[in-house]
Order: C-alpha cells, then sequence, then structure tokens
C-alpha cells in the first residue's frame, strides 16, 4: 500500500532524495557564508595593518627630520667662534697675554728609547736656572 509517484517511485523516496539535495545546500551556504566572514576578516586585518604600516613609517620620516635638526644644532653648538664668544661674554675669560704663553715643542723623530736621556738633559739644563730663580 505504498503510493506511486508519477514518476514510479514509491514517494517516501522521493522525499528522501530531496531532503539530501536541500542539507547538501544548506552545507554549500555554510560553506559560502564561513568563506565571505573569513574574507571579510582577512581584508580588515590587512586594512589595519596597511594603516600601522604608513603610521610607523610617518613616525620614521619625523625621526630623521629630527636627527637632521640635531645634528645641525650639534654642529652649531660646538663651533670655536660660539664657544669663544661664550668664554668672554658669560665667563669673562681673557686670552693670556703673550708674555704669558710658552710654546713647547716635542722632538720629531724622538725614538722611545731616546726619550728618557733627553729629558734627563733638558731637567739638568733648567736646573740651575730654577734654583737661582727660587732665591
Amino acid at each position: 500500500m505504498t503510493r506511486v509517484s508519477p514518476e514510479g517511485r514509491p514517494e517516501g523516496e522521493r522525499r528522501s532524495a530531496k531532503h539530501g539535495g536541500s542539507t547538501f545546500c544548506i552545507l554549500l551556504l555554510c560553506v559560502l557564508v564561513a568563506c565571505a566572514l573569513s574574507l571579510v576578516t582577512s581584508r580588515h586585518q590587512a586594512r589595519r595593518v596597511f594603516v600601522e604600516l604608513e603610521r610607523e613609517q610617518a613616525r620614521a620620516r619625523q625621526y630623521d627630520v629630527e636627527y637632521g635638526q640635531l645634528s645641525l644644532e650639534q654642529s652649531t653648538w660646538g663651533m670655536p667662534a660660539r664657544v669663544e664668544k661664550i668664554a668672554r661674554e658669560s665667563l669673562r675669560m681673557q686670552l693670556p697675554a703673550s708674555s704669558r704663553v710658552e710654546i713647547v715643542e716635542t722632538p720629531a723623530a724622538a725614538k722611545p728609547n731616546d726619550a728618557a736621556p733627553a729629558s734627563v738633559a733638558s731637567v739638568a739644563a733648567l736646573a740651575p736656572a730654577a734654583a737661582g730663580s727660587v732665591r
């Protein structure tokens, strides 16, 4: 007493085949939704990382500009003319008189072994002059 469909199959078989096809479509729909969500998530993450990269590149450019400014400032602060001007004006320093300036020459071709006798001889030559000036 089973009913027969117009195609000649029992009616229960037709329902199960139709039910299996709809399950497959629902499964494909779930896979499609998961792929779409995955795509949206990866695009969002790529944009976020790109914005962060742009921000860090802007920061690096800013640091390069600041480094250039600091290098210029450092070279300005260390100029000998500026240091001399500050020494004269702020610290009231003056160049010594020419009578107080002594120029000390070092032997041009002195070897380490020859240095000791030369210094002893120069000290011996200066000793009588120093003794006379102490009195």
